[in-house]
């Protein structure tokens, strides 16, 4: 119960939300958000946690997430014209550090900000060891 705490102080430091199902923790940060005329595009750190006391275990893993909806209006998008869209990414490929912007550019977009990865996990590990646990990163996630 003492790192469960530790994780939800972790998740108001950063201004993330922290919700539970089913024993799984989803911690959830919007790193950025654009909006334009009738669109709307959103980019979120998300992680998840699972905390196994009979192994004293902390599984984690992490993605970056990218949505958007609206209506298109053929400036920014291939297309001509307008039209509805909407889209969804995701990395999952394993753990990152330092700065966020490379992986925007991944998806093509340009966002304004800087966003360090490694210090949620750090900082997740940390609160695992100092509670007794041990800390195992999952890149593909695992079974629910």
């Amino acid at each position: 119960m003492v790192l469960i705490n530790d994780l939800k102080g972790i998740a108001a430091s950063i201004g993330a939300e922290l919700k539970e199902k089913k024993g799984t923790y989803t911690l959830t940060l919007v790193v950025a958000e654009r909006k334009a005329f009738l669109s709307k595009k959103k980019l979120e750190y998300i992680a998840r946690l699972r905390v196994d006391d009979a192994a004293t275990e902390l599984k984690f893993t992490e993605m970056l997430k990218e949505t958007g909806a609206g209506i298109s209006g053929g400036i920014d998008d291939v297309s001509p014209g307008f039209g509805f869209k909407a889209e969804t990414y995701k990395t999952g490929a394993g753990p990152r550090g330092g700065s966020i912007t490379e992986q925007s550019n991944y998806f093509g977009k340009q966002y304004s900000y800087s966003f360090d990865w490694s210090a949620i996990r750090t900082r997740v590990e940390q609160a695992a060891q100092a509670a007794g646990y041990t800390f195992a990163y999952s890149i593909t996630g695992w079974k629910m």
